[in-house]
């Protein structure tokens, strides 16, 4: 319960940080931090909130993309807090500090705010865009969560009554969950008509197909798969607010540049434009941890302000011929290999290893996006460059690597929260 108040109370305080530029009597509020949920007006500040639901979802997706890729292996921590160093080593540990304030915390706070959006009574609810909005985000909230922990829970509740800690949710239960929250978000935005609700509608086509994929229903992910139209992509934009970076900048840079936590790992210092990144000599930063060895920084998030892709028919194409045989993955492949100025592809043609050199262009396509770690617990054989069991790890003092795949909940909302019990 303590971590759910706590989440209700950051998202209110952001709702107001987002709507405190067109608020006149903005000074005038007693605590700016926390707003009464007996104060607000459902119609009024529904598209307040629905847009702070969407930061909240943009500020935990950098948090979730760069503890991920610890784990999956994109690039490695150069830094020296043993909680982070748990991530790059596989071995995350329920009472890890970074994982319940950084992680979980984050994430399980896109959610509460995105449903207590959902919780209002707003008129025409069959094509309010507030509406779609919220469900969109609970959507892909819910999706990291089933995707990187092992398990979880989702808030209920709503502002009316106060949120309650939730239940324990499996995988299954997770991706059925977010299947159902973009369902309403297709529903909803599609009826909108509006350009914004139309493409929060296709964002969330392409997430219920990621989530029917990850819990095995290939025909019904091949079916939105297809739906998505050419060329379509969405991304958040980010700012460079040096008062609120921390929530509004583009974390992965964050960490880049003021952390030095982030370095690429030497699987994907390769020649191909979908990896850019920096070597020692092209950049004068320094690792936070100079044990960490040479530096090499990502370069595709080069500012505050770099956008973060969600969704796009490149990630539909990729599902979709998942689904499908060896001749259309093989065509795929051959696509984005010629796309991006690499060789034809010459290795074996069985079904296995053409799956895994699909997975291998994905990685590429896909590099800090936060995808591999769930591509990894659906199809542990054929992704590849994980950080290897019983391998050292990659600096001194720490244990060797271990066989996690996914995170615990932290010891934080399992205590608090009576369902665990």
């Amino acid at each position: 319960m303590t971590t759910i108040r706590r989440a209700l109370t950051r998202t209110f305080g952001a709702a107001l940080l987002l709507g405190a530029a067109a608020c006149d009597s903005f000074l005038e509020v007693d605590n700016p931090n926390v707003i009464d949920a007996g104060t607000i007006d459902p119609v009024q500040d529904a598209t307040t909130l629905a847009n702070a639901a969407q930061q909240n979802f943009a500020a935990a997706y950098g948090w979730m993309i760069m503890y991920s890729s610890w784990y999956s292996g994109e690039t490695l921590v150069a830094e020296t807090f043993p909680t982070r160093n748990e991530f790059g080593r596989r071995q995350v540990l329920n009472t890890n500090g970074s994982l319940n304030t950084d992680v979980w915390g984050n994430i399980a706070q896109a959610v509460a705010g995105a449903r207590a959006v959902l919780q209002l009574e707003l008129p025409t609810p069959t094509t309010n865009l507030d509406l779609a909005r919220a469900a969109t985000w609970a959507g892909f909230s819910v999706l990291h969560i089933a995707t990187d922990f092992c398990e979880g829970t989702i808030a209920q509740g709503s502002l009316a009554e106060g949120l309650r800690p939730g239940g324990r949710l499996t995988t299954a239960n997770l991706l059925d969950s977010a299947v159902a929250y973009f369902s309403t978000a297709i529903t909803v935005g599609t009826a909108n008509g509006s350009a914004d609700g139309v493409a929060l509608a296709r964002a969330a086509i392409v997430g219920r197909a990621r989530a029917h994929l990850q819990a095995g229903r290939k025909s019904q992910a091949a079916t939105d798969a297809q739906a998505v139209p050419a060329t379509f992509a969405f991304s958040l934009p980010y700012i460079d607010d040096l008062a609120q970076r921390n929530r509004l900048g583009n974390r992965l840079w964050q960490f880049t540049l003021d952390r030095g936590s982030i370095s690429i790992a030497p699987a994907y210092r390769v020649t191909d434009p979908r990896v850019p990144f920096k070597a020692p000599g092209q950049h004068t930063l320094t690792p936070q941890d100079p044990a960490s060895g040479p530096f090499f920084i990502q370069n595709k998030y080069p500012a505050f302000t770099s956008a973060i892709r969600v969704a796009s028919k490149l990630e539909a194409d990729y599902i979709l011929a998942e689904t499908q045989g060896v001749t259309e993955q093989l065509a795929l492949i051959a696509a984005r290999r010629t796309a991006n100025g690499q060789p034809a592809y010459s290795g074996p043609t069985d079904g296995n290893s053409v799956l895994t050199e699909l997975m291998n262009q994905k990685a590429l396509d896909f590099f800090l996006e936060g995808r591999k770690l769930g591509d990894f617990r659906r199809l542990p054989n054929n992704v590849l460059n994980m950080p290897v069991p019983g391998q050292p790890y990659f600096k001194a003092g720490f244990p060797p690597i271990s066989n996690g795949t996914c995170y615990p909940l932290p010891d934080d909302e399992t205590d608090n929260n009576p369902n665990f019990r």
